[in-house]
């Protein structure tokens, strides 16, 4: 499949700055499938849509402060360093650094005056670093909230006044470097409501990596790859998911990180000969890295309805979306919103695929 397929024009203007005031008054696109329509409304319209016995899923994951700005040691030029994923061992991480042709393997990079130290150890792919912090644990936590800076997208040029803002009010599992975005509408009154009405609310975790907001750069689709994140899926939610679906009722997943964690969970179950229904619930919890990259053609077993932002031309998130709604259908539904001047990327309107 062509990846210019998934491109689009998209006015400088309606890429979104700031998030809204009220998380909840963003826009809401209604694509409906069965009906072939769109509906304009607002986020907190969302209780109309969804009935009561269906199953909304988010992603926990808590944004860190992942950007940090130092020194090398020895010259004292300045290094930038943004914290990709952690490493199997405790305080190493895969990073980004800044200025890349500088920063090899045997520099250290200070932060805060020295109280906080980074040891480049490794080359990786894609010019990543891995790094050694010389703390780690809580203390390191302790750091970083104190030295760190929130890694807003690069499209996002003002400076956000609130970092709570880049963060879901649920958000609870730190290790995300950019947030699950689709979860940013969400208030907790919107939340209370749903619970009210009949709609169940469960957590997955899946720690966001830069890799899944990069554009595809080669041309075929299939030659794409993605970068991994750590996810987990607990066994209550693969028993509710499998209840869900015996009652006849929907799974909605909020964001394309959701999808791809259950996405994962699934085709490990399966891999291990746990295919999910009542006789074969895992006892543990479902857990890795995956690397999966879902697009057209690539079935979607765990999800039914799907809330999500507007995304980057040529993403895989775009691609993601387009396997539950169909390429032409998005782009048309991408054309409205365009026209309709919806806000799009991070802080921008969002849409509810049924």
């Amino acid at each position: 499949m062509d990846t210019n397929d998934f491109d689009f024009v998209l006015p400088e203007d309606l890429i979104a700055q700031h998030p809204m005031p009220v998380r909840s008054e963003s826009r809401l696109l209604v694509l409906d499938r069965s009906k072939d329509c769109l509906e304009h409304v607002h986020f907190y319209d969302l209780i109309r849509f969804l009935e009561p016995g269906d199953l909304l899923i988010a992603n926990d994951s808590r944004v860190i402060p992942a950007r940090l700005f130092g020194v090398k040691e020895g010259s004292g030029a300045a290094a930038e360093l943004l914290l990709l994923r952690p490493m199997a061992e405790q305080g190493t991480w895969e990073t980004l650094v800044r200025p890349g042709r500088r920063l090899q393997p045997g520099h250290r990079i200070l932060f805060g005056d020295g109280r906080l130290s980074a040891d480049i150890i490794a080359t990786g792919a894609g010019g990543t670093r891995q790094i050694r912090f010389s703390a780690y644990g809580d203390h390191l936590d302790e750091l970083l909230h104190e030295l760190g800076e929130m890694p807003l997208p690069p499209y996002i040029r003002e400076k956000l006044d609130d970092p709570l803002r880049y963060q879901t009010v649920y958000a609870k599992e730190k290790g995300s470097v950019a947030a699950p975005t689709a979860g940013l509408h969400f208030t907790p009154e919107l939340l209370e409501l749903l619970k009210q009405k009949g709609v169940d609310i469960l957590f997955i975790t899946l720690h966001v990596g830069l890799g899944t907001f990069r554009p595809v750069q080669s041309d075929r689709i299939e030659e794409h790859h993605m970068h991994e994140e750590w996810y987990r899926v607990d066994p209550d939610v693969i028993e509710a998911i499998v209840k869900t679906r015996e009652a006849g009722k929907r799974i909605v997943s909020v964001g394309t990180t959701t999808v791809r964690a259950l996405e994962s969970a699934w085709l490990l179950m399966e891999e291990q000969g746990m295919l999910p229904d009542r006789e074969h619930l895992p006892q543990d919890a479902v857990t890795g890295f995956t690397d999966i990259f879902i697009y057209p053609g690539v079935p979607i077993r765990a999800t039914d309805a799907l809330i999500t932002n507007f995304h980057l031309p040529k993403s895989t998130l775009l691609m993601l979306v387009s396997t539950l709604t169909g390429k032409e259908r998005l782009m048309q539904a991408y054309e409205t919103a365009v026209e309709e001047r919806y806000r799009f990327f991070s802080f921008g309107d969002a849409m509810l695929i049924l």
